[in-house]
């Protein structure tokens, strides 16, 4: 198990035009290549992955590697209730 550094400058990631708590993820790198993750609602809770891993991954996102992960959540998730109606 690898220790957060207390002096980490964590990221949220986020839209900018965002506002409340979240959850949102939060990310930093840190010294020897390691990237740290963690989620606001548990700062606590941090995973740790290489550089190489987290590009890795954010290449595949990009390249819509994950989009059917997506697609599995709207088909389970209830319809958002129209604007202006309760």
């Amino acid at each position: 198990m690898t220790d957060t550094p207390a002096d980490l400058d964590w990221v949220r990631a986020a839209p900018e035009d965002a506002t409340g708590p979240g959850p949102w993820i939060e990310l930093a790198f840190g010294e020897d290549d390691l990237v740290y993750l963690r989620e606001t609602g548990a700062p606590e809770n941090v995973v740790t992955t290489t550089r190489r891993k987290w590009d890795a991954f954010v290449l595949g996102v990009q390249a819509g590697e994950f989009d059917h992960f997506v697609a599995d959540l709207e088909e389970e998730r209830p319809p958002a209730p129209a604007e202006g109606r309760s």
